[in-house]
């Protein structure tokens, strides 16, 4: 099994998953399906701190990396869910370098951060668990979701220690008073979308955002995002269901009567 660092380090685009039921056969099932990294969503999701040592313990089964996103960016939720063996976090609404040192300084260990001592699970993998290895380890995510990012963007991307930036593209247009939207097709949703892919390039730090459409991520790799985030297994969920029913009273209403 790939750390979340490898995955990270390998070059290339990178897929993930959300997981927006508290479930660990959910997790499995989600996690045995191809991705290269599996997100606890619990901002949006459903999944509390309650769920996430039974669910990264069966994406561990999986053999895939799990991260969670937590539900804001508050320092004690971010060393719980990594001391329940999240590779990662991904940290909402990050709006200023303040902000962004502090979801940074919740990751790493002394004199880096200020994460406590108290790796519970995420030791369990690593053989002679340090706080050096510790911080090695954890992926750091931040994400730029509203204007007000946007406008501080050079000055949370040159913080140290932050490994990635996830556009959220629901919340970047409803905050310059667009529709929410996944594929940018209003002129000002894609200037900035373009400005914090072009941050990111310039600083060396690797940009993410939610595809909700195969096409639609092979667009965004194309323009240099490598992390994308595809649908929520609620939503395949939802969208596999509603498909099963339609086509299967098409096919029985069509069918030639045999009376």
């Amino acid at each position: 099994m790939r750390s979340l660092r490898e995955v990270w380090e390998s070059g290339g685009a990178h897929y993930g998953a959300w997981l927006h039921i508290p479930n660990s056969f959910t997790a499995e099932l989600v996690g045995r399906s191809g991705y290269d990294w599996v997100c606890i969503d619990s901002q949006h999701g459903f999944a509390g701190p309650e769920s996430w040592v039974s669910m990264l313990q069966a994406l561990d089964l999986a053999g895939v990396p799990g991260v969670v996103r937590v539900p804001w960016n508050e320092p004690s939720v971010i060393m719980r869910a990594l001391d329940s063996g999240a590779e990662g976090v991904i940290v909402p609404m990050v709006n200023t370098a303040e902000e962004a040192r502090a979801a940074v300084a919740a990751c790493r260990y002394a004199p880096a951060g200020n994460r406590s001592w108290g790796p519970s699970r995420a030791r369990l993998r690593t053989p002679d668990y340090s706080p050096d290895k510790g911080d090695r380890l954890v992926v750091c995510v931040v994400m730029v979701e509203t204007r007000r990012a946007v406008e501080n963007l050079d000055e949370i991307l040159a913080v140290p220690g932050i490994d990635g930036v996830f556009v959220g593209p629901n919340d970047l247009a409803v905050s310059a008073n667009l529709p929410p939207s996944y594929d940018a097709s209003d002129p000002e949703h894609r200037r900035l979308i373009d400005r914090i892919r072009e941050g990111c390039a310039a600083h060396g730090i690797t940009a993410g955002i939610q595809a909700d459409k195969p096409e639609l991520a092979a667009r965004w790799v194309a323009e240099g995002f490598r992390m994308l985030a595809l649908n929520a297994e609620s939503r395949l969920l939802q969208l596999a269901a509603e498909d099963l029913v339609r086509r299967t009273r098409e096919i029985v209403e069509s069918a030639p009567s045999k009376s």
